[in-house]
């Protein structure tokens, strides 16, 4: 049997396999996976590269044990992004953006941070939003509402847009879970939904500009620059206890701010 190349766009795991038992692994059962195979490591590596939408539904060799990804053009949550992966995001989209949230304990100390790449190069850190009474999740969220703000003003703009987080937990908040909370009126039977009134704010400005926007989960703390800087911009929130959402003051040299104190 020919060797095959599967690329898994979303998936558990994301990048290019040579088994579908692996392939398997990472998208069997994951909601809106994408994946595809191809007959040449060349092709692969092509395909990886773009856009899935530009791939999925032309011919190629393809698994008959299982059926092939969506075609839907609809945006959406997708895989934990990988070293690899990141790469490819970054030269797939106008706009990616970088969230953070720190806290010191937790609850204690919290602050959130922000890292924006245009045409895949450093151009913002943002940080701020300091709670001394705050939590680790709370802090997320914030960071990923402002992530929010700014996707939509990139997207009126025309710019295509991704947002990176590292909190699966705030992901969810906003773009699964709250549809079944708000369906039940922001209520749910086993009791308070913590951080109700900031979720609320992200996911309606999620669910406004969802179609247009894709929102990946991002390993932490894997030597991802994005991620690794946002960090630095939540604890340096918490350490310079500054309330309001700022802009980094250039230059930004990146080594420096690495040096940073982590979360």
């Amino acid at each position: 049997m020919a060797k095959k190349y599967y690329v898994v766009w979303a998936g558990r795991e994301t990048g290019i396999f040579t088994s579908w038992d692996v392939t398997k692994r990472s998208v069997d059962k994951f909601p809106q996976a994408k994946y595809k195979s191809f007959a040449t490591e060349a092709e692969a590596k092509a395909a990886f590269a773009k856009s899935p939408n530009s791939s999925i539904g032309q011919s190629s060799a393809k698994p008959s044990t299982t059926k092939m990804a969506s075609t839907k053009t609809k945006a959406s949550t997708s895989s934990t992004a990988t070293q690899a992966s990141n790469q490819t995001v970054l030269s797939q989209f106008d706009v990616v953006i970088y969230t953070d949230g720190g806290c010191e304990p937790n609850p204690g100390k919290a602050g959130s941070g922000i890292a924006v790449y245009r045409q895949a190069k450093l151009a913002e850190l943002w940080y701020g939003l300091f709670n001394p009474n705050g939590t680790n999740n709370t802090a997320e969220l914030n960071a990923l509402h402002q992530a929010l703000l700014m996707a939509k003003a990139a997207l009126d703009a025309g710019h295509s847009v991704q947002i990176m987080s590292d909190s699966q937990y705030s992901i969810k908040c906003i773009s699964e879970w709250a549809y079944g909370w708000k369906s039940k009126g922001w209520t749910r039977k086993s009791g308070e939904i913590a951080n109700l009134d900031i979720i609320k704010q992200a996911h309606e400005l999620y669910d406004a500009i969802k179609d247009k926007l894709t929102i990946q989960h991002v390993a932490a703390h894997i030597g991802i620059e994005g991620n690794e800087l946002a960090d630095r911009m939540s604890i340096y929130a918490i350490d310079q206890q500054h309330t309001p959402f700022s802009q980094f003051k250039p230059p930004l040299d990146i080594g420096k701010i690495l040096a940073l104190r982590t979360g």
